[in-house]
């Protein structure tokens, strides 16, 4: 290629057959109305499994107040400048030290975006002489912000939450080691709806002398008595040296957290680039964060209606005989034996058009080939009817397409 733009032309690059049709079904869907357990997908009511909001807040009148006097008060612009120049405010303060107190850590710092924060935390710590060891099943923004802070230089994947495997790599780090050793794993796995062990990974981390930072973009708010996560969940919160969150799931809006010991945490305000270049986070996102807090604070019956409506659907669909594989969380994965791309295409079609449920669906090389996976995330908004009539649409399609649900797809993935 000659021409940079010569790439641009073929069906190569990410869904690369999909881009090249200019795809709006499978890809880049476009869906109307607020987002909620029911929207709107080409010009027809559908029930939504496809959006993150697992405590129902999209339309919270006391979050859509607090935005709204936010917005009449200040605009859409205020504060203008990064957090370093002009863009540092008493309620951006307030806010991160609501977080913290939240989340059990002296100190927390603000981020426009999850995936900037993951990138600024991360790449803002790791200096040329310390070393990422990562669960090889980590979010994108996780691989992105070990690439970028390890610069060329060789980082050490472990097996999905495998600790012999993780301990292996400990191991072989410490006998060089010129530095420090950050280890990196998620908190729940939003794909697979699985946990990290965090206990047996703080047990190492303490034995090989290392720090430990975990992305619980999908525990943040959802796991947890109190909502504080999955640390909170598996009782080592306190044993965790980086937390983050971010505010585009449970929360409901934009933006994420790290929250972490008082010097840690200042290092990282001074030194991650995706904060100290951007616009800090607008004054809307900053008043309806700290509504939304509170309501994660105040309203445990949120929670409870979550995992009502997650074990009536997990309960029905395995009933039905579908693999749901070894998810310990709201999210459900379903996995299907397909054959083929063009027959998982055939079932997303099936299920939205003729039965009115909107999925999202992944396949090779997230699942094996000859999978289909449909990730579901139940939230507190969604009804009874919702599940039935959703459990109801999975049986029709298993015997309209004559589904073989013996093989368990899911044991394959790990």
């Amino acid at each position: 290629m000659t021409d940079i733009f010569e790439k641009c032309y073929g069906d190569g690059g990410y869904f690369g057959a999909l881009r090249k049709l200019d795809d709006t079904y499978f890809s880049r869907p476009i869906l109307d109305g607020a987002a909620g357990p029911r929207m709107r997908f080409q010009g027809r009511e559908v029930i939504m499994w496809a959006i993150n909001s697992y405590l129902g807040l999209t339309g919270n009148a006391r979050v859509r107040q607090a935005a709204a006097e936010a917005l009449e008060r200040w605009g859409t612009f205020t504060p203008m400048g990064s957090l370093m120049l002009t863009g540092n405010t008493e309620h951006h303060i307030r806010l991160e030290k609501e977080l913290a107190d939240f989340l059990l850590k002296p100190a927390a710092v603000l981020f426009n975006y999850g995936y900037l924060g993951v990138l600024g935390t991360i790449s803002s710590l790791v200096g040329p002489d310390d070393v990422i060891v990562m669960d090889r099943l980590s979010h994108a923004s996780i691989v992105d912000g070990t690439l970028l802070a390890s610069a060329g230089r060789r980082f050490h994947p472990f097996k999905h939450n495998d600790l012999d495997s993780l301990e292996n790599h400990l191991k072989a780090v410490n006998k060089t080691r010129k530095g420090g050793i950050l280890i990196v794993t998620e908190g729940v796995y939003g794909m697979r709806g699985d946990l990290a062990d965090l206990k047996g990974i703080c047990d190492l981390k303490d034995r090989y002398e290392a720090r430990l930072y975990v992305d619980d973009a999908h525990g943040f708010g959802v796991m947890g008595e109190n909502g504080r996560g999955t640390g909170e969940h598996l009782g080592v919160q306190e044993r965790i040296d980086l937390y983050f969150g971010t505010f585009a799931k449970a929360f409901a809006a934009i933006g994420g957290v790290t929250a972490g010991e008082e010097q840690p945490i200042r290092w990282i305000k001074y030194n991650a680039r995706t904060n100290v270049f951007a616009k800090s986070l607008p004054m809307v996102y900053v008043a309806a964060l700290s509504a939304t807090l509170a309501e994660v604070r105040e309203r445990p019956e949120l929670r409870r209606r979550m995992w009502e409506v997650a074990g009536r659907l997990q309960k029905g669909l395995t009933a039905l005989g579908y693999d749901i594989g070894d998810t310990a969380s709201p999210i459900t994965p379903v996995y299907v034996p397909t054959g083929s791309e063009q027959m998982a295409m055939s079932m997303m079609r099936l299920l939205r058009e003729d039965f009115g449920i909107f999925v999202s669906a992944v396949t090779y090389p997230v699942v094996p080939p000859g999978v289909v996976m449909f990730r579901m995330i139940p939230t507190a908004a969604h009804s009874d009817q919702d599940v039935d009539q959703t459990i109801e649409a999975f049986r029709q399609m298993r015997d309209r397409m004559k589904l073989d649900l013996s093989q368990k797809p899911s044991l394959k993935n790990r």
